[in-house]
């Protein structure tokens, strides 16, 4: 049973939702995992990381619409203003999408469906590097040695 653990710094990414899969796999060996599972975490609570459509980014694009519509920026209504008008609102969409992902491993790569990506959703205008922790685990294949 092989087990790592790997910090990943993303780059800064501007509000939105933005398809990292590229960007974790890029600081990622899976290659010596038969069979296994990867557990992405986010440090940061006003940004999220979800699973979904890869091809498009129309989708992304109208993520980001709904939850600007959803959980609108300065609402009256929010006393967590500290950090500026999408200070609580972050938090909010970043509670509801959530911040970890647990995925399957499989022949040494993501078992992804075909259509499917890691989604960063960067809930504020200036969130900066994001912090990942990434921990995966599994069989090793047969014939590698760790």
């Amino acid at each position: 049973m092989l087990l790592r653990q790997t910090p990943i710094l993303l780059s800064a990414k501007p509000r939105g939702f933005h398809l990292i899969t590229a960007e974790v796999l890029g600081q990622l060996d899976l290659s010596d995992i038969e069979a296994g599972i990867v557990h992405l975490f986010i440090q940061h609570t006003s940004a999220s990381l979800s699973l979904n459509e890869n091809a498009s980014a129309d989708v992304r694009r109208d993520f980001e619409r709904f939850f600007r519509q959803a959980i609108p920026d300065d609402s009256p209504y929010f006393e967590h203003t500290y950090e500026g008008p999408d200070d609580m609102t972050a938090h909010l969409k970043a509670s509801l999408l959530g911040s970890s992902l647990t995925l399957p491993i499989s022949q040494g790569r993501l078992a992804l469906g075909t259509w499917q990506g890691i989604y960063l959703g960067e809930h504020r205008e200036h969130g900066g590097r994001r912090r990942l922790l990434v921990t995966y685990w599994g069989s090793q294949i047969a014939g590698m040695n760790a």
